[in-house]
């Protein structure tokens, strides 16, 4: 296979092949009837031939060849540059010729990749909008059930129209929940979220944090606890209120999940530039089949059981995009029965 092969160079190959053929034509010819030998008038016009017919490939090869390539090569690398932000760089001909199949094989790999992407996408956005419905519509119909009821006449009922507006009330603080942490999905998504990045001492937000849960945990038995050796302060760099959301919603999940009489520990690991988080408990545990999901909008792993105890199913998902905001990631091992972990890193701030 040629390397760097030009149009000249084609032409040139093309023209000379035609030349020898026509010469070696003529040679035959003289010498089957006698003619001649060559002269300088047949040379040069064997030369002529081969000249002329070098201009005239060359022209073919140009006009309905290389200008479709080269259309078709400035496409691919628009496509490209604008997909990369990148500058577009010029090129020369010998650079399309010679990199064209590799362009065009990449082109549609990446095309491939990226309906496939979109595949997913597409997938997701119809998941996420059936989730969306469901969730609003549950706690929408139960007002609504409440609140003809008591037009009904249940609201000069003594014994149900307290208790049915106390439901009421229970379902719109459900709505507003859901409502405020699409909200907040949605800001963190776009980039409208203003970190305050501070430095502060990990171990005492846990500390608060384990104060404000103390009466969730108590309806369970369940103790608050560091795992052994966090005597020590941590200081790291993240936004203070957005990392106390983080922990209480992995710290509440530990308490909703955990078996009775149970233990919720938070450990921190030292690494060379970041702390490690970590959040265990000693509850359930998940299914490795659910693990790869949990962080998906309103994804729950046992749907009666999660809307009876509250939530709007988007505390993970929320989790992962204030952690993702502060570049960082989330991550998850559990054992059925056995209990889950739930670990983040956060960046070491400088003594």
């Amino acid at each position: 296979m040629l390397k760097n092969v030009s149009l000249r160079l084609i032409s040139f190959i093309a023209a000379l092949a035609i030349t020898a053929f026509l010469g070696t034509g003529f040679w035959i010819i003289k010498k089957m009837f006698f003619l001649p030998s060559m002269g300088s008038f047949d040379i040069l016009l064997v030369f002529s031939t081969g000249l002329f017919a070098f201009l005239i490939i060359y022209f073919l090869l140009d006009r309905f060849v290389y200008r479709r390539i080269k259309l078709i090569y400035k496409i691919i690398r628009k496509s490209k540059s604008s997909i990369s932000n990148r500058r577009l760089l010029p090129f020369n001909q010998d650079q399309i010729l010679d990199g064209v199949e590799k362009e065009v094989q990449q082109w549609a790999e990446s095309q491939e990749n990226e309906i496939e992407t979109l595949k997913t996408l597409e997938a997701y956005r119809k998941r996420f909008i059936g989730n969306v419905s469901h969730e609003l519509k549950t706690p929408i119909f139960s007002i609504q059930g409440y609140i003809y009821t008591l037009i009904d006449g249940g609201l000069y009922d003594e014994q149900v129209n307290e208790k049915y507006l106390e439901r009421a009330a229970s379902n719109v603080e459900r709505l507003l929940t859901i409502v405020q942490d699409l909200e907040e999905i949605s800001k963190l998504e776009s980039d409208d979220l203003m970190l305050d990045i501070q430095k502060f001492d990990i171990k005492a937000l846990v500390t608060e944090i384990f104060s404000d849960l103390e009466v969730n945990a108590a309806t369970k038995n369940i103790r608050l606890a560091f795992k052994e050796g966090a005597d020590n302060a941590y200081h790291v760099l993240a936004d203070r209120e957005a990392i106390r959301r983080v922990l209480t919603n992995l710290i509440l999940n530990s308490i909703k999940y955990g078996k009775e009489n149970g233990i919720t520990k938070v450990s921190f690991y030292v690494m060379d530039k970041q702390i490690l988080v970590e959040v265990a408990d000693d509850g359930i545990g998940i299914s490795e089949k659910h693990l790869n999901h949990l962080f998906d909008r309103f994804y729950r792993v046992d749907k009666s059981r999660s809307r009876e105890s509250g939530g709007s199913g988007l505390g993970l998902s929320i989790v992962k995009h204030i952690l993702e905001a502060h570049k960082q990631s989330v991550n998850v091992r559990s054992t059925k029965g056995v209990g889950s972990t739930f670990g983040f890193t956060l960046d070491k701030a400088k003594d």
